[in-house]
């Protein structure tokens, strides 16, 4: 009686761990042509439950997808000669309303005295979720590797087009890492906004936030862009506000940009940017690749034209944009940015001086940690590492240490510990990351951010200025 009511609980136990595993279950008796097909598996494959004799071993290939019809058959046969256990999956049109689903059929195969095939106990599972998520993983891995390339591309061609219009290696960086880094700030908006768009306010934050403040200003209905339009209106104002900077309003204490946009009544914008308080202005006598940019590219990427006046009391730049240039509102809006560097102009204060400074350096690409010691190397500083893995930076704490910059993400882990010990002993340190935590810095540290691609001279720079503060 004993025995009976283990065996009972045993099996009822089985029944609900198969339910609560999405699983069902069948037995085939090959020496006397039966099946029997439980619930489960009924509700699962569309079969009909309970027994079914005759032809039991071709069931499944009957209602095989015609594409894996052949495979699966083959298989069948290949594991009827001489395994003792199979697992495959199938594509199945079910019968009760033809529709395709994934099937994984699993189970062991037991065999009578002469070898053959005798009895089959198995199970099934509906797997046609995981290979959707599947497929749209190779999708989104096909895109990335599309958007990828474009964007390589686009950087080739911003390098070999600004080359072509410098004088000096100096000027090339200099004006070349600010066009990446307009790209990069566009980008980052795309990546939060899940490359459905951006906001024209957030890009005019991204560009204008940082260069002056008090000295810029930007108003409008809230307009959202397409990725292609994104960039180029990113690049487009990045140009605007480097000359700006360097011959325009914001080269003067008093001057002031002011950026205005307006919806069209059939779709698209049109923005004017107005420059007032300056010095005297005059047109370029030479053409360069900014002014190629705004005047043939711009328009074209925006669908629309534009067209820039050289008025003595400031430029006046006017853009327009066609209604391909606009995207649908996303549901949520990813939030403005507050705590972007955009500042690539040279300043006149010189390179920073980190003489005698011991500074840190944790980053995990070897390149770019090979960039950031010869910057610092060449400020100055007596370099720490680089550490390109965690257990190399907390392996360097011991040592005296003056300041650290820190990647964020150390090969797929925080930098927080380093960053935590770095706060307990007091040593400022400044976040150099393509993370965009526009929101400040990475795991709320009160820390400078510095995002990438930036210019090791902007490093060296926010290392020099947390010494001072000290």
């Amino acid at each position: 009686m004993t025995n009976a009511l283990d065996t009972s609980l045993d099996l009822k136990r089985l029944e609900l761990a198969l339910q609560a595993a999405g699983l069902g279950e069948f037995q085939c008796n090959l020496t006397q042509n039966r099946l029997l097909i439980s619930e489960r598996m009924s509700a699962i494959t569309g079969l009909p439950p309970g027994e079914t004799i005759g032809q039991v071993g071709e069931i499944m290939e009957v209602h095989a997808h015609p594409d894996d019809r052949e495979r699966f058959g083959s298989y069948r046969n290949t594991v009827l000669a001489s395994a003792d256990s199979f697992d495959v999956r199938f594509r199945m049109i079910r019968p009760t309303d033809q529709e395709t689903i994934w099937l994984r059929l699993a189970g062991v195969i037991s065999r009578d005295s002469k070898g053959l095939a005798a009895r089959i106990t198995g199970i099934v599972e509906d797997v046609s979720q995981h290979h959707l998520e599947e497929d749209t993983r190779a999708q989104l891995m096909a895109e990335l590797d599309h958007r990828v390339k474009n964007v390589l591309a686009a950087v080739q061609a911003l390098a070999q087009q600004t080359a072509k219009r410098t004088t000096s290696l100096e000027s090339f960086l200099t004006t070349f890492g600010g066009r990446l880094k307009a790209m990069a700030s566009a980008n980052e908006l795309l990546t939060a906004a899940r490359w459905r768009g951006a906001a024209i306010d957030h890009l005019a934050a991204a560009e204008l936030g940082a260069i002056a403040p008090g000295q810029t200003s930007w108003a409008g209905p809230e307009l959202f862009l397409t990725p292609r339009a994104a960039n180029a209106l990113s690049l487009a104002l990045h140009e605007l506000a480097t000359n700006a900077v360097k011959f325009g309003a914001l080269s003067a204490d008093g001057g002031h940009v002011a950026l205005a946009w307006t919806a069209r009544p059939k779709g698209g914008f049109d923005l004017t940017w107005t420059e007032s308080g300056g010095p005297t202005v005059s047109a370029p006598v030479r053409e360069g690749f900014g002014s190629t940019l705004l005047n043939q590219v711009t328009g074209r990427e925006l669908n629309g034209d534009t067209s820039v006046e050289y008025r003595p009391a400031g430029v006046v730049a006017r853009l327009s944009a066609g209604p391909q240039a606009m995207a649908e509102r996303p549901d949520v809006m990813p939030e403005a940015p507050t705590t972007w560097v955009t500042e690539t102009v040279a300043t006149s204060s010189g390179p920073a001086n980190l003489k005698g400074a011991r500074v840190l350096i944790v980053e995990d690409a070897v390149l770019l940690a090979l960039e950031l010691e010869t910057g610092l190397s060449d400020a100055g500083a007596q370099v720490i590492g680089p550490a390109y893995e965690l257990e190399e930076a907390l392996a360097l704490l011991d040592q005296p240490i003056d300041a650290a910059v820190l990647d964020a993400n150390l090969n797929g882990r925080s930098v927080a510990p380093v960053a935590e010990l770095l706060s307990q002993r007091k040593i400022p340190f400044v976040f150099a990351t393509g993370y965009g935590e526009t929101g400040g810095a990475p795991s709320g540290f009160d820390a400078p951010v510095i995002r990438k691609p930036y210019d090791v001279t902007q490093v060296a720079a926010a290392v020099a200025e947390l010494l001072a503060g000290r």
